[in-house]
């Protein structure tokens, strides 16, 4: 089958998930588009359809939108934004890629069985994840991990997170996209592919949003914690394939 219907249908998925839980898109894309495609076209493609993921989830949400949690994820997302560029062409991400599931994994679980910590921190610690959401996606498209264990420590209410998580992710995203297009990743090819999928996952993203209204808070939050097992798991598969 064609990559031009193979693609636009994981988008298609990715983005349904994306729309009920506000993160995910990347992480369940990426162990399959590179089934059909190389990484680097795979997380550049990944990269330009998670901006448009993001921003119909941020457009859809903005009456949640808080600056106050937002700008230092922001700040903290450009340095590493320019640092995962250069992962990318320089380094081999599979060791960061295996820390970071073994981190996720771990944290998930340890929140599915005993009582979630929440700590409620100075919002200047999102400078933290901030770059290194922004680093690993310019790296390998799938830098949601650090951004959602810490909006999960913050305590923050489901359309809240949402809302923080989909306005930062669409920034990083784009800070993330400029890069690869300076660096010659983004090419005609990828491009296409974009075109592709761009009604496939719109659609995703509106039907996963119309299902995340009919979750309670308590059922959303142990989703978003299973889910990030599965994301653990999926990133340690990688890095080890």
């Amino acid at each position: 089958m064609t990559p031009f219907i193979i693609v636009p249908l994981i988008f298609l998925s990715a983005g349904l998930l994306q729309g009920m839980t506000g993160f995910g898109s990347a992480l369940i894309a990426m162990p399959l588009l590179v089934l059909v495609l190389d990484i680097k076209t795979a997380v550049a493609v990944c990269t330009l359809c998670g901006i448009i993921i993001n921003i119909r989830m941020a457009v859809t949400l903005r009456a949640n939108v808080d600056p106050k949690k937002i700008m230092p994820l922001i700040i903290g997302s450009v340095p590493g934004a320019i640092f995962g560029t250069i992962v990318l062409k320089e380094v081999n991400a599979d060791f960061i890629t295996l820390f970071l599931g073994c981190l996720i994994s771990g944290y998930a679980l340890y929140s599915l069985f005993v009582k979630p910590i929440i700590l409620k921190i100075n919002p200047k610690w999102g400078l933290v994840p901030g770059f290194l959401t922004g680093a690993i996606i310019a790296a390998v498209s799938a830098g949601g991990p650090p951004t959602i264990v810490y909006s999960s420590l913050m305590g923050w209410k489901k359309e809240d997170f949402r809302a923080t998580l989909a306005v930062f992710f669409a920034t990083a995203t784009v800070f993330a996209a400029i890069g690869h297009f300076l660096s010659g990743l983004t090419t005609l090819y990828v491009l296409q592919l974009f075109m592709a999928s761009l009604i496939p996952v719109q659609f995703g993203v509106y039907i996963g949003h119309i299902l995340s209204g009919k979750v309670s808070e308590d059922l959303y939050k142990r989703m978003v914690m299973i889910l990030l097992v599965f994301m653990g798991i999926v990133l340690i598969f990688q890095s080890t394939t």
